[in-house]
């Protein structure tokens, strides 16, 4: 941990931190278990509504919960390049940026193991973890952060385009495959048919690739299959949403008036979402999370775009930043906020449990109880991070 200043530089945007602290938000908000309330109550849409948004879809398509590793993702990309401005302004030479650089992916990697690690018999080398992702590609994203904007797009073409033709050329599980051994039963009624089957579940190019790779690794058992679908090969599509953060961060930085800005992020935000949407529909590639499917890169990257513009529009053009103040407290510690999710998080809900009783969170009624629960453990983490926030302590990497 290293102190900084606690008042953002002038190069600092507030609606970048505002972002990221709305996405750390929704990852610690799963403590508020709106889905444990809407068992309770059956029979409340409302609570269904918000227990759907707090949940992955098994496959196809995408609630609000999905989008908060894409949104993590794309801020890596669109703070890059006041971190490289930032840096040379400080005399750094392209050498030690680039060392620097490297020496995060690898730290990035290590921390996304070290977490997923967490009560268990030993290390656990997985590589889905959203830092592992981000760490992954990290390296080469500062590359092209260093190349004008028409490399990244570039790029960014190519990553989508050949990710994609890579899943395309797999072979399809033949009559025989034994889909045991894939964890996904031969009825699943989230299949897809037809060309769209190569993006099926544990039955594609990621999958096999793991099915090598992760057991190069010492594991407790032999690696089959991952439960959810991820895989360590999304690291390149998820690269590719990084580069779409990377060119916003290129816009956001450019001397051009902040209308211009908010325009430009809105319309190919807008162009993206459809894209990624009518590459799904029409077949070619299904817009999935879990394997994020170059559709998703493009319709997930759509919708930070759009979210940022609306951000950047809301507090940098009409300087409505008051209201910002809780989220910027919690995105200019994302990562002791990401770390504190994963370690203190339990602890504290254990805390509050033993010393207030579990009557003090039945206020509202038993049904409410794991909500009233989560929303005071959540206000705990908080004002653990605005504690820091005021002492001017910031976790970097």
């Amino acid at each position: 941990m290293q102190p900084t200043p606690s008042t953002p530089s002038p190069a600092r945007l507030a609606s970048i931190d505002a972002f990221r602290g709305l996405v750390m938000l929704l990852m610690m908000g799963e403590v508020l278990r709106f889905c444990a309330v809407s068992r309770a109550i059956p029979e409340s849409g409302f609570w269904a509504f918000l227990c759907h948004h707090q949940s992955h879809v098994e496959w196809v398509g995408a609630s609000l919960h999905d989008l908060i590793q894409p949104s993590f993702s794309f801020l890596v990309g669109v703070a890059l390049p006041f971190s490289i401005a930032s840096r040379r302004a400080r005399g750094q030479s392209i050498g030690g940026m680039s060392l620097h650089a490297w020496v995060r992916a690898l730290i990035l990697v290590v921390l996304g193991i070290f977490l997923r690690s967490i009560n268990r018999s030993q290390t656990n080398f997985t590589f889905e973890d959203t830092l592992t992702q981000i760490g992954l590609g990290y390296g080469f994203l500062f590359l092209l952060g260093l190349r004008p904007a028409r490399d990244q797009w570039i790029a960014l073409g190519l990553i989508l385009a050949g990710y994609g033709a890579a899943f395309a050329l797999y072979p399809l599980p033949g009559p025989d495959f034994d889909w045991a051994k894939a964890g996904v039963a031969a009825d699943w009624p989230h299949h897809l048919q037809g060309f769209a089957a190569h993006w099926n579940k544990n039955t594609n190019l990621a999958w096999a690739f793991d099915t090598w790779f992760l057991n190069l690794f010492p594991r407790e058992q032999a690696f089959l299959f991952n439960g959810g679908g991820y895989a360590t090969l999304s690291f390149i599509p998820t690269l590719g949403t990084m580069i779409l953060g990377l060119i916003a961060g290129g816009v956001l930085r450019r001397e051009q008036p902040a209308a211009a800005k908010a325009k430009w992020l809105a319309v190919a935000g807008l162009i993206a979402l459809v894209a990624g949407v009518l590459v799904g529909v029409a077949g070619l590639c299904p817009v999935v999370k879990r394997i994020w499917t170059p559709s998703w890169t493009l319709a997930s990257g759509g919708a930070c775009l759009l979210i940022l513009a609306a951000f950047y529009v809301v507090i940098e053009i009409g300087s409505w930043k008051a209201w910002a103040f809780p989220l910027v407290v919690i995105g200019m510690n994302s990562i002791a906020a990401y770390c504190m999710d994963y370690l203190c998080l339990g602890f504290i809900r254990n805390a509050l449990k033993t010393h207030l009783g579990t009557d003090a969170f039945r206020v509202f009624g038993a049904p409410y109880e794991a909500f009233v629960h989560g929303a005071a453990t959540l206000l705990v983490l908080w004002l653990i991070l605005l504690w820091m926030y005021r002492r001017k302590i910031f976790l970097r990497i």
